[in-house]
């Protein structure tokens, strides 16, 4: 609405300049072409009537010597007398007092009089400012034979219009603005009586939650349309607590998916070390070696802790949300990361620390879990390499405890670096993508980091930041 006024006032106001503008050039032409009746009347009059001389071309300038400045001063124009050749007989500008200098017709102003059908030019001019009518007639005597051409110039003065134009356009402009500011109020009011009912709705679609009971909308007053915008949100909301149930139901059996995965991975983790070790005894098993009971002892020693492992995961995931139960008690960092080695056979692997002891409160079984993953990727990293290396490294760094794993395997594509510890990925043929995500979690419960740097083709370090105590 505010709009609208403001392009129909716009819209006014040049249709009114242009209208006052057209009306003007009319008025002007209309009065001088009365004006310029008056006079020719008058001369053929004084050429017909009133004179003594003889009506020729020569003597336009004696009849008319003092004629000339009556008739101008009674039709309020100049009057100009030339002969049939452009030169100039007598005219109303000049006087005794001033010597006006005025030009002979130029050739095209004879030439267009000439050809003219009705034998009568009418030239527009502006001149500083100042706008004049200028018509061209032939001078006929009393047998209508040409003798002379009549230039009559009148001075158009539009002052008085343009006064009446302003005073209209400043009436018209305080009615229209008086228009707008009702305009306004009417759009404020009908607005605010359109958008209430909208604003109702809008507040319960920001109330709406998918996972809470939510209330359908009740208007009492409402027009069609919202009356149709509330039942479409109705609708929905039916349809919504329909779509919360099921949606709940599916996420309790993706949680069960997902434990049931865990579980299986985090029982597959302790599984691959004791077979590992009970294949190792097989292999270097010797009943006459005289360190074979300290070997026996070493043996069982590491298939009992990876059974306590199990254990530990089966109980604690008797609560899901805790998985396992995270311990902290004081352990020796260097001889943990040795004891979680000792399950490797590869020559491969190396093992190197500045420090001869290096304490930190953590949970033993999931720091040798943290150890065992990082070295089993690193393994598998480096299944296709001539001269595998991998190099495990354990250093003080002022409040904390820096393990590196690195590898000169094929190293991660720098396309999937970003998703290496997000759930379920994996860029191995076999396995859930649980490991790295797992240790992340375990790492970060114990208020530490873990960081890796990779670079396809070279290999991989991983590093894990955990407090001393």
């Amino acid at each position: 609405m505010i709009v609208l006024v403001i392009l129909a006032s716009i819209l006014i106001l040049v249709v009114t300049v242009y209208q006052y503008d057209e009306q003007t050039k009319d008025y002007n032409i209309q009065r001088f072409e009365r004006k310029e009746a008056t006079t020719r009347l008058t001369i053929e009059l004084e050429l017909n009537i009133k004179t003594t001389y003889p009506v020729k071309s020569e003597n336009l300038s004696k009849i008319f010597q003092e004629r000339i400045y009556e008739i101008s001063s009674i039709n309020k124009l100049n009057i100009s007398i030339f002969d049939l050749h452009g030169n100039l007989l007598v005219s109303s500008k000049t006087n005794a007092f001033e010597s006006t200098e005025i030009e002979p017709l130029p050739y095209d102003i004879l030439n267009d009089l000439a050809q003219n059908s009705n034998h009568r030019i009418l030239i527009p001019v502006v001149k500083n400012g100042m706008g004049y009518q200028t018509s061209y007639t032939y001078i006929n005597d009393p047998k209508f034979k040409r003798i002379g051409i009549l230039e009559l110039q009148f001075t158009q003065d539009n002052s008085e219009v343009e006064h009446e134009l302003k005073e209209f356009i400043s009436r018209l402009g305080l009615v229209y603005l008086l228009m707008l500011f009702i305009a306004i109020a009417m759009a404020y009011f009908l607005s605010s009586y359109i958008t209430r009912s909208i604003k109702t709705i809008s507040d319960k679609m920001q109330q709406t939650r998918i996972n809470e009971r939510n209330e359908k909308i009740m208007l009492n007053s409402a027009s069609s349309e919202i009356e149709i915008l509330v039942e479409a949100y109705n609708s929905m909301i039916d349809q919504l607590e329909e779509s919360a149930v099921k949606l709940a139901k599916s996420e309790r059996e993706q949680a069960w998916r997902e434990m049931a995965k865990q579980v299986a991975h985090e029982i597959k983790n302790p599984l691959t070390p004791m077979r590992l070790t009970v294949q190792s005894f097989e292999r270097k098993f010797n009943p006459e070696d005289e360190k074979i009971k300290e070997k026996l002892a070493e043996y069982s020693q590491t298939l009992i802790q990876q059974i306590d492992v199990m254990s530990s995961i089966a109980s604690a995931f008797s609560d899901f949300a805790k998985m396992p139960t995270q311990k902290r008690e004081k352990i020796d960092v260097i001889s943990v990361v040795k004891l979680a080695l000792d399950i490797f056979n590869e020559d491969f692997i190396s093992y190197n620390t500045e420090s001869a002891e290096l304490f930190a409160t953590l949970d033993k079984t999931q720091l040798i879990r943290i150890v065992t993953n990082l070295v089993k990727n690193a393994l598998q990293a480096t299944e296709k390499e001539e001269n595998p290396v991998i190099d495990v490294k354990v250093v003080s760094e002022k409040n904390n405890i820096k393990i590196t794993v690195s590898d000169n395997g094929k190293g991660i594509p720098t396309e999937v670096k970003d998703l290496i510890f997000e759930p379920k990925f994996t860029t191995k043929s076999s396995g859930m993508g649980l490991g790295l995500p797992m240790i992340k979690n375990i790492i970060e419960a114990y208020d530490g980091m873990i960081t890796f740097n990779s670079k396809e083709g070279v290999g991989t370090v991983f590093t894990v930041i955990l407090p001393k105590e």
